[in-house]
């Protein structure tokens, strides 16, 4: 069952990024969801390289919250240091998961940080 369920998100993931691809101008906005902790990054797929980070580990006070309330506040950052980048619009990869509940939160919460995508 756990294997099936691995497999099944890594076969939409592959699906997904055959059609997702960052650039300098509009880099891909990646989701990453771990049972306990919510993790963002802005990458541009032409170098390689991660443009900004976000997640919820480092912060004391995402700790003391829910997880939909964690990936607001990871939304939030992760908006915050696109802009102060001067990046202004991504492109959104769920990396297989569905688009519900904790990733629409943080996805939600970094458009009204001022991220269009």
């Amino acid at each position: 069952m756990a294997l099936d369920k691995v497999l099944r998100r890594a076969k939409i993931k592959r699906r997904i990024r055959k059609k997702i691809y960052g650039t300098a101008v509009v880099p891909r906005l990646s989701v990453y969801r771990s049972n306990k902790q919510i993790y963002a990054q802005i990458i541009d797929d032409t170098t390689g390289k991660t443009l900004a980070s976000a997640g919820s580990y480092k912060q004391e006070e995402a700790q003391k919250v829910a997880k939909l309330d964690q990936a607001k506040m990871v939304g939030k950052m992760i908006a915050e240091k696109a802009v102060k980048a001067g990046i202004k619009a991504v492109i959104f990869d769920r990396n297989g998961y569905l688009y519900h509940g904790r990733v629409k939160s943080l996805a939600d919460s970094a458009r009204e940080g001022g991220l269009k995508f």
